[in-house]
């Protein structure tokens, strides 16, 4: 059996991502390029490829239109 690479609460946080942006009607390029960033971006930090900060989680949540206690709310971390 493989273990996971990252811990209940980061899948959650990605999962978490991934529910917000769909629900905003984003799609990842889009966010991405709100970032200034590359199409992938978004992608590698959704899938895990690639570890998101607390910077760019108050960004994701700032796209989103959504207070970042609130999105911690969301996953039971506030």
């Amino acid at each position: 059996m493989r273990k996971s690479r990252f811990s209940k609460q980061y899948e959650a946080l990605l999962r978490a991502l991934r529910e917000i942006r769909k629900e905003s009607g984003m799609t990842q390029t889009e966010v991405a390029r709100k970032f200034g960033a590359h199409a992938s971006f978004v992608s590698k930090i959704e899938s895990g490829e690639r570890r998101i900060d607390v910077v760019e989680l108050a960004e994701f949540c700032r796209i989103y239109k959504l207070a970042l206690p609130d999105f911690l709310a969301r996953l039971g971390l506030s």
